[in-house]
């Protein structure tokens, strides 16, 4: 990985445990395995208490991502841009007069996927982007150069229960759509306008148990070809799309 895709890393036991204290955006945090120094058992406990995942890897995978060289044992990987909130999202459609347009990443763990995602999704006109805390990509680097820069400009909330994020999503009047293949409704004859959350299953194995059962709609892209589906970061531009269309009456 080139090192210009790496300014999201934060190295060393001071430099993570100020960033912390500062209050920065963490994704998560890699430890070295086995080490039983006191100050890397508080950094971890700290982050725990922030509610960061923390991944526990051998000691050559710090020396191959770190860029220093001199990681100490702990590696941050943070946020480029402050994560926002569901609040948020909500006021861009309140300053933009239009009814919300929400789309829910459901365990997207590739960072090309979910750069191509807020790509989209911002291109598209919508008002934010929902991902989980655990088991998802975050904002990285690397996030932030696949999305062109729409990451700056398209608020990104995390959430801790993707679940609980669509059941407040209901009680404030949107409806909510999982892309799923087998879907009763084609994404052709489904109306998709008015107030609309978007839900995007993760790569390997689609929307979790509880989230598709959140939806009020499963709705499926056509296929006509051999290969029955698309990446998700394909589909969720496909839908996206059709919500625009829908939305604008093209």
């Amino acid at each position: 990985m080139d090192d210009e895709l790496r300014s999201d890393l934060i190295e060393g036991r001071n430099a993570v445990n100020e960033a912390m204290r500062a209050g920065r955006a963490i994704d998560k945090l890699f430890v070295s395995r086995g080490s039983n120094d006191p100050a890397l058992g508080r950094i971890i406990s700290r982050a725990k208490d922030n509610g960061i995942a923390v991944v526990t890897v051998d000691r050559r995978k710090l020396d191959e991502m770190s860029v220093t060289g001199s990681h100490q044992g702990v590696i941050a990987v943070a946020a480029v841009t402050q994560y926002a909130s569901i609040d948020d999202i909500f006021a861009l459609a309140a300053e933009r007069g239009e009814e919300p347009f929400v789309i829910v990443c459901d365990e997207i763990s590739d960072v090309h996927n979910l750069g191509a995602i807020i790509r989209s999704a911002e291109c598209a006109g919508a008002h934010g982007v929902i991902i989980p805390k655990r088991r998802s990509a975050g904002l990285t680097a690397v996030v932030d150069k696949t999305s062109a820069g729409a990451a700056e400009y398209l608020p990104v909330a995390r959430v801790p229960n993707i679940p609980a994020a669509l059941r407040e999503l209901k009680e404030r009047g949107l409806w909510v759509y999982g892309a799923a293949a087998e879907g009763s409704s084609e994404m052709w004859k489904t109306d998709l306008r008015g107030p609309v959350c978007l839900v995007i299953g993760s790569e390997g194995d689609g929307m979790s148990r509880l989230v598709r059962e959140c939806c009020d709609v499963l709705v499926s892209i056509p296929m006509r070809g051999r290969v029955s589906s698309l990446n998700a970061s394909a589909a969720a531009a496909v839908l996206i799309y059709e919500v625009l269309r829908q939305r604008t009456g093209a």
